[in-house]
Formats: structure tokens, C-alpha cells, sequence
């Protein structure tokens, strides 16, 4: 987990901060946090001031790590990108939608709740809305989430309980450093979301 917090804070410029992890108890996977009902066990934030926690810093990053090694790795949404978040279902649908008409494209992370997370600049949760509007859809009928300043996503390799591990659906490389900007993604991802109501 650090050697993967510390590439995202180096290579990718992202702020990154620990989360809570798993233990074992009794032969069962439990959240650090304690609550058995937890509903994202070994993934979320373990703090309540995380986000004055998230840092770039490869070397804050390496002690925060050192300090709790099995600890999820956590990526606050707002700064260096916002995240739209989409059922699976959908997100697929969109992906192959926007490979075939070769739209740019940034990392895509596929969660084990079943949702999508698409990486975008910064900003999305205000332009979400009225984009929406424009192509006839009201925010509130679709399942389509803007996450920005004040969330955050959980990032590979972290582990949600028994669930299964969040992955990249579509890997950071240095083909999609550069974001792209939401109202390029919000067309195929309404439609993908509209088709799967």
C-alpha cells in the first residue's frame, strides 16, 4: 500500500491520505473503525479531519504509511480532479461508447459496490447540473454522481471487507494525464445511464 500511495503522489501528482483497514477477528475481515455494521469496512476515512490530512508529499506520505501499513489508500476528490460516479452497468456501456468514438479519457475506477468512478477536472459538481439540463435530463433521474471538494474516492488496491479490492477500470498512464473536462464525458455517461433506469 505505500509503494502504490507514494506512486500516486509522485507520478500522478494526486494528494493521497489513509484510510481505515481490515483486521481480522474470529476468522472474519472487520473495519478498524470498529462499528460491525460498518458500510464500507477498511475504506474510509479513519479521521474525521482527512481532508486537512491528504497530502502530496512523497516523504508525508511514506511516514503516514509507515505508521499504519494495511491502511486503504484514499484519493480526496475537488483538487486535482472530481469524479463522476455511475453504475457499473452504465459505466460500461459508456466506456465502450467513448472508445469507439475516441474520446479522451482519464483513469476509471471500478468499485466493488458496483459503481464506476470517472476521473475529470476539477469543477464537475458545478457544471453536472446544467449540463444535464441541456440534454433533457433532470439531475435527480439519473444515477449519475458528481463528487468534488469535501469527498473523496477509495483507490486500488484497497480492499472493502469481503467485497473484493477497487480496481482500475481504466489505468493512469501517461496517455490520460491530462483530464478531461466533465461536459466532454457527461453525453455518453447520461445516455448510459438513461438506457439503464
Amino acid at each position: 500500500m505505500l509503494e502504490t500511495a507514494v506512486r500516486y503522489a509522485e507520478e500522478r501528482r494526486w494528494d493521497v491520505f489513509p484510510g481505515t483497514w481490515l483486521e481480522a477477528a474470529g476468522g472474519v475481515q472487520r473495519c478498524s473503525c470498529g462499528d460491525p455494521a460498518c458500510a464500507a469496512p477498511g475504506a474510509h476515512p479513519a479521521h474525521a479531519d482527512w481532508a486537512a490530512r491528504a497530502t502530496g508529499s512523497a516523504t508525508a506520505v511514506r511516514r503516514m504509511w509507515q505508521q499504519q501499513p494495511t491502511a486503504s489508500i484514499l484519493l480526496p476528490t475537488g483538487r486535482t480532479f472530481d469524479a463522476l460516479s455511475v453504475p457499473e452497468t452504465a459505466g460500461f456501456l459508456a466506456l465502450a461508447r467513448m472508445e469507439r468514438m475516441k474520446s479522451a479519457l482519464g483513469p476509471v475506477i471500478l468499485t466493488p459496490e458496483r459503481r464506476m468512478q470517472f476521473f475529470v477536472l476539477p469543477g464537475a459538481c458545478v457544471k453536472v447540473p446544467e449540463s444535464l439540463r441541456r440534454l433533457g435530463w433532470s439531475a435527480a433521474s439519473l444515477d449519475l454522481v458528481a463528487l468534488g471538494e469535501g469527498a473523496y474516492v477509495a483507490a486500488p488496491p484497497t480492499r472493502y471487507g469481503s467485497r473484493g479490492a477497487v480496481q482500475w477500470a481504466c489505468r493512469p498512464t501517461a496517455a490520460n494525464r491530462w483530464l478531461p473536462d466533465v461536459e466532454e464525458l457527461i453525453p455518453p455517461l447520461a445516455y448510459a445511464c438513461g438506457r439503464d433506469r
